[in-house]
């Protein structure tokens, strides 16, 4: 979860207040400053005796990357061109594939690919290995350098080298960039229900979101069924955006909290008085690629049982990171924080279980395909609950609701079987319909 950015002159402003003394000084740990004394002497030691020369920016770099590599997998030193390629994803603007990929053990992997992209039509899936871009290997890059090079002129030409759990050898994918202009809002009636398809949290989504519900509120006459709101496969943005799509749902109430190192470092997130849904029925798809931002709107309305949380349980990615932007060129992103939803609950290592687990049937693969949450990643934050994975990822095939095959279902015409699931569920809550089905039944009889 990324927070707003803070100019240089909040950091200098904020150094400023606490004045260097003598006892200051005198207080400090002196085992801090023999670790910086070895840290000095090996940045000499490489200086003088590397060898190739390598320039006192590289190592020093360096050195940053790995104090803050160290720490957690989404803290991260940001310069130049890494700090406008993240502006330019949280914008939903920049030219690439449309992945979302994180590092493990010096490899790429897919966390999602986005809706409609070129990663999403050429089938890359989550779990995927990236282990070559044009022939080049990526081991040993660090994950800004290897995005950098999937990314690049719109209409240009990359092969990636894929590597996927289940398959007996790579395979090579040859797809060509383009402009990643996310509508990170759609919206679609189907059944006379609202369908609300929202695939990141970039800027202005709350506003996309209020906009989605209006028109499909015109477009149903003022009467649709309810609402499906799909955060699947999304991997989160902005705070902000996700507490106005929580807003958005919500008449009253706690969306989220964040909590610092400090036992008093609490922040509360509440919504304000207005659901745009008039308190028609709701249900929020998820998946094990929902994450952050998604995790927030899912669980805040899953807290204040203003909706059915359906799908795979969710990523699980519960920090907040502060981008603390240095000079003109370079940033600091730095997680100082955990989210908790309404009840208290951290999603940290753990993501926001779904109320009815519902496999994707439609995924030929889902069975053999492996998820990646962030339990998964090295070094990620100890989780705040207990999680019984035993319990979370159970075996399905005993359901008779699940017992269908991909193929079944295609010539069913069912494409989507989570979402096809959602919309059924909406219809059978619905008095109305369940009324007008019981008549014709009994008149059919």
């Amino acid at each position: 979860m990324i927070r707003k950015l803070l100019p240089p002159l909040a950091l200098v402003g904020a150094l400023a207040l606490v004045p260097v003394t003598t006892s200051s000084l005198a207080a400090a740990d002196v085992d801090t400053y023999k670790e910086l004394e070895t840290f000095m002497g090996v940045f000499e030691r490489v200086r003088a005796n590397y060898v190739d020369k390598v320039d006192d920016h590289t190592l020093i770099k360096g050195a940053i990357d790995g104090m803050l590599a160290s720490l957690d997998p989404h803290s991260s030193y940001l310069e130049a061109s890494d700090f406008q390629q993240m502006r330019t994803t949280t914008e939903g603007n920049y030219g690439g594939l449309g992945l979302s990929v994180t590092m493990e053990d010096g490899t790429v992997k897919v966390i999602s690919p986005t809706e409609d992209t070129p990663a999403d039509r050429a089938g890359i899936k989550a779990g995927d290995y990236i282990t070559h871009i044009n022939g080049e290997l990526l081991y040993g890059l660090d994950l800004d350098e290897a995005v950098e090079k999937m990314r690049g002129p719109p209409g240009s030409g990359i092969k990636l080298t894929i590597v996927r759990p289940g398959r007996d050898k790579p395979f090579d994918v040859a797809l060509n960039r383009e402009r990643i202009e996310l509508r990170p809002v759609k919206w679609e009636i189907k059944d006379g229900i609202g369908i609300v398809n929202i695939n990141s949290f970039s800027a202005n989504v709350g506003a996309a979101t209020e906009a989605a519900l209006k028109a499909i509120d015109k477009a149903a006459g003022g009467k649709p069924i309810g609402y499906v709101v799909d955060l699947r496969s999304n991997p989160g943005g902005l705070l902000d955006q996700a507490i106005e799509v929580s807003d958005a749902f919500l008449e009253r109430g706690e969306i989220v909290s964040e909590r610092g190192r400090e036992k008093d470092d609490i922040e509360r997130f509440y919504a304000t008085p207005g659901d745009l849904t008039g308190g028609r029925p709701i249900i929020v798809l998820v998946d094990a690629g929902s994450a952050s931002a998604a995790e927030i709107v899912a669980g805040a309305l899953q807290d204040q049982r203003r909706a059915i949380v359906m799908g795979e349980r969710s990523f699980g990615k519960g920090s907040v990171q502060t981008v603390i932007q240095l000079d003109q060129d370079s940033a600091l992103r730095l997680t100082t924080a955990r989210y908790f939803t309404p009840s208290g609950r951290s999603v940290q290592a753990g993501g926001i279980d779904p109320d009815i687990a519902v496999p994707q049937l439609s995924d030929p693969d889902y069975k053999d395909r492996p998820t990646v949450r962030e339990a998964d990643l090295r070094r990620h934050l100890v989780a705040q609950n207990k999680v019984d994975d035993a319990l979370l990822e159970k075996d399905d095939t005993t359901d008779p609701r699940f017992a269908m095959t991909a193929a079944e279902l295609e010539k069913k015409g069912v494409k989507d079987f989570q979402l096809d699931y959602a919309i059924k569920t909406l219809k059978r809550l619905n008095p109305a319909l369940r009324t007008a089905a019981g008549g014709a039944a009994a008149k059919s009889r």
